[in-house]
């Protein structure tokens, strides 16, 4: 099948996989590379330099900014917010200029976030720059991530706290079992 572009929706990139779907009033930028058979939906914002992998939803009113990448098969919930600096200053004063628009070396205030593949990003969740959220875990709506998250791991609340633990189908288990150990 072949991709869908909204004719409302500004795409830069030309690297879109095939059978994606992109809606209406998202603004993707160019070096943004998105893989096969993604849906992203209305009033998303997808800045330069962002890696989206194949089979990922992503739901409205969400903004991706340089140096998260996000694996395959992830769910990102409608109003997400991701940030993209550690100690966020207006680039638009003149003090900040040279730390914006200058330096080759952002390293100290940007740290890059991985969604590790078939990890669930719950509605209005927040996820804090230089975190990882592992393979198949499950982001409660709301929750605020701090911290690195495990490999099907549940998490919730401000700050995100530990609540269980998940199954790919992202049913709650009891434990950890052997299945989620091997990930």
């Amino acid at each position: 099948m072949a991709t869908y572009i909204h004719p409302q929706a500004l795409v830069e990139s030309e690297q879109i996989g095939d059978n994606s779907k992109i809606w209406a009033f998202t603004h993707i930028l160019p070096g943004v590379t998105i893989g096969e058979n993604c849906n992203i939906c209305d009033y998303v914002f997808i800045e330069s330099g962002v890696t989206i992998g194949k089979g990922v939803t992503i739901k409205t009113h969400v903004s991706v900014w340089t140096g998260v990448i996000i694996e395959d098969y992830c769910f990102i919930g409608p109003n997400v917010a991701f940030t993209n600096d550690l100690y966020p200053r207006s680039h638009r004063n003149p003090e900040m200029q040279e730390r914006y628009f200058t330096s080759d070396d952002d390293s100290w205030y940007r740290a890059p976030t991985l969604i590790a593949e078939g990890a669930s990003l719950g509605a209005n969740s927040t996820i804090l720059c230089g975190v990882t959220v592992g393979y198949y875990a499950m982001v409660a709506a709301g929750a605020v991530v701090t911290r690195d998250i495990k490999p099907f791991e549940l998490v919730g609340g401000v700050p995100a706290r530990h609540l269980g633990w998940v199954d790919k189908q992202g049913r709650k288990t009891p434990e950890q079992t052997s299945d989620i150990m091997s990930a």
